[in-house]
């Protein structure tokens, strides 16, 4: 790739970001005390349901992982983006369930929350997943338990994250701090 067609692309990339981010800043649902008293819930429904706010969401989220073989998406909201960024990407999606959503037989790992405790869980067979390139999304990275419990399942069955992305990080939470070595990216930063 020459010089010039590496400015372009970056500034390509860069104005894709920067309208998911506009789109997500402006469409955003904050809620005090929800789920639980001090909790602030950012609901990102609005930015799902604007279509050109989900597209430019969907594009840049896709661009975090050109070459994955798979795109997981985790419980709830991850399921949307996963499919969507699947579709676009051309690979398989694996919804990431929380605890008892699944048949047996299942793969589980435990997390916390900042409001709790939860599980995750993926299918123990019928998937072949060792060796495959995954693309791991969330909706949300807030204390980093959610991200990393799902990385730990992919890593446990000898697949390899190669990237997350998530369309809003509550960075006063701190929740990069307990990501691996995949790189980690966040439309917006709150």
């Amino acid at each position: 790739m020459s010089k010039h067609a590496a400015i372009e692309s970056d500034e390509l990339a860069a104005d894709r970001t920067g309208r998911a981010a506009a789109a997500v800043e402006r469409l955003t649902r904050w809620r005090d005390d929800f789920p639980t008293p001090g909790v602030r819930f950012a609901d990102l429904t609005p930015v799902f349901a604007d279509a050109e706010g989900f597209r430019t969401v969907v594009d840049c989220l896709a661009s975090c992982g050109p070459d994955a073989d798979l795109v997981a998406g985790v419980d709830a909201r991850g399921f949307l983006i996963g499919a969507a960024v699947a579709a676009s990407l051309g690979t398989g999606v694996l919804a990431v369930r929380k605890a008892g959503k699944l048949p047996p037989p299942v793969i589980s790992r435990e997390y916390e929350l900042e409001y709790g405790t939860a599980a995750l869980e993926i299918p123990a067979d019928g998937i072949d997943l060792a060796g495959k390139r995954v693309l791991l999304l969330d909706d949300v990275l807030a204390t980093g338990g959610t991200l990393a419990a799902a990385a730990n399942l992919f890593t446990q069955v000898g697949a390899q994250v190669i990237a997350a992305a998530v369309v809003l990080e509550l960075t006063f939470l701190n929740g990069r701090d307990r990501q691996g070595d995949y790189p980690l990216t966040s439309i917006v930063k709150v």
